[in-house]
C-alpha cells in the first residue's frame, strides 16, 4: 500500500464533496420536490417520467458510493450523463444558477468534476473492498 500524496488527498476532497452534493440533490428531489413532483417536472421537459426515478436513484446511490469511495471511477462516469441531462434541462434559464429556474453552469462544471474524479480515482480515505476492487479493476 502506498502512502497517500497530495493528489490522493485532492481526489478524496473532490470525491467526498461531490458525493455529498449528490446526496443533497437526490434527497431534495425526494423530500422537497417530492417524487411525483420530480416526475412531473421531467415530463414537463418532454422526458419520460421513469427517468426521474433513475435520476433520484443515481444521485442517492452514486452519492453514497462516492463518499465511501466504492467503484469511484465507474460511478463518476455513470453520473456524467445525469449531469449533462441537468445541463440540458437548465440550458433555457441562462448561464447563472441564481437565475429563475437555475442556469446551466453548475451542472456542466459538476460534469467536469466527475470527469476529473474518474481520471484521478478514489484517492485517500476510501473504503477498500478487495473482492470488488479485483472485479472492477481500473474502475475501482
Amino acid at each position: 500500500m502506498k502512502t497517500p500524496d497530495n493528489a490522493d488527498y485532492a481526489a478524496a476532497a473532490l470525491r467526498i464533496s461531490s458525493g455529498t452534493l449528490f446526496l443533497a440533490h437526490g434527497w431534495m428531489k425526494v423530500s422537497v420536490f417530492t417524487i411525483p413532483g420530480t416526475v412531473a417536472f421531467f415530463e414537463s421537459l418532454g422526458l419520460p417520467g421513469f427517468l426521474a426515478y433513475l435520476t433520484i436513484f443515481a444521485e442517492l446511490a452514486g452519492g453514497i458510493a462516492l463518499i465511501l469511495g466504492v467503484g469511484t471511477r465507474l460511478v463518476s462516469l455513470a453520473l456524467i450523463p445525469v449531469l449533462l441531462g441537468a445541463t440540458w434541462a437548465h440550458s433555457g434559464f441562462g448561464w447563472s444558477f441564481t437565475n429563475d429556474g437555475g442556469g446551466w453552469e453548475f451542472p456542466l462544471f459538476w460534469a467536469v468534476v466527475q470527469t476529473a474524479i474518474a481520471v484521478l480515482g478514489r484517492g485517500a480515505f476510501a473504503l477498500r473492498i478487495p473482492k470488488l476492487d479485483r472485479r472492477l479493476g481500473q474502475f475501482a
